[in-house]
């Protein structure tokens, strides 16, 4: 049985969280987006000819008859299909919570770069990107990052919950690396104060099924038009 994964083929976005837990599971999926190689065009198909209970927007995964949507919603159903979430049902809710608080944390990182209109382009609200990423850096970053140190040590474990990775333990490592290519000085100064997050981040970039998934073509490059984008402008230690 293999997934069907829908996503824009040329940025990692929200589909990398998708994709991430089921490379590190070795969870069989098609990059289907990716495969058409058409610039997206299969994918609007595929939204366009879908009825009833539809996804608003991508990603979204196919399973025979079931699609699901929304990231915490496609990786609550992976992680508990495939073990990659424990059994207890307080220890599933707190790991939705932590992804749905990466989630936010996401959403805060695309408006740094479009505080004005998602769909206006960010060199028509560059004044305003610019007073937006001050704030997000002074104020939101230690604000979510140090959330985040706090649930790691909560757990007398290694991992964020229990003695071995779930899915929020790849998206830590994606929001992680994220915020290093978007603002790299900043992430310099505050890394030092987050160690355990760090931690994750290593230790999920070393799980053989990351490793050989970061060496190959299918890991996309971050880019300036994904949800993680450099502008050096925006950065600052």
């Amino acid at each position: 049985m293999s997934y069907q994964l829908w996503y824009w083929p040329s940025i990692p976005g929200r589909g990398e969280f998708v994709r991430l837990p089921m490379e590190a599971a070795g969870i069989a999926y098609e990059d289907c987006a990716r495969l058409a190689d058409d610039e997206g065009q299969a994918l609007l198909a595929d939204m366009a000819a879908r009825s009833g209970r539809t996804p608003f927007a991508p990603p979204y995964l196919v399973n025979d008859r079931l699609v699901i949507a929304q990231v915490a919603n496609i990786l609550m159903y992976l992680g508990e299909r495939h073990d990659v979430a424990p059994s207890n049902i307080a220890d599933r809710l707190w790991l939705n919570e932590l992804q749905l608080t990466i989630a936010d944390m996401v959403a805060e990182v695309h408006n740094v770069h479009h505080p004005v209109a998602a769909m206006a382009y960010y060199a028509d609200q560059r004044p305003e990107a610019l007073r937006a990423a001050e704030q997000f850096r002074a104020e939101r970053m230690p604000k979510f990052l140090g959330y985040f140190e706090h649930a790691v040590i909560a757990n007398p474990g290694d991992w964020l919950i229990d003695h071995r990775w779930t899915y929020v333990d790849t998206s830590l490592f994606q929001l992680v690396a994220g915020l290093r290519y978007m603002f790299p000085k900043r992430m310099a100064t505050l890394e030092p104060d987050y160690p355990n997050v760090v931690r994750i981040h290593d230790q999920v970039a070393d799980l053989p099924g990351i490793r050989a998934y970061s060496k190959s073509d299918r890991r996309l490059a971050f880019n300036e038009d994904g949800v993680f984008r450099h502008y050096p402008e925006l950065d600052a230690a």
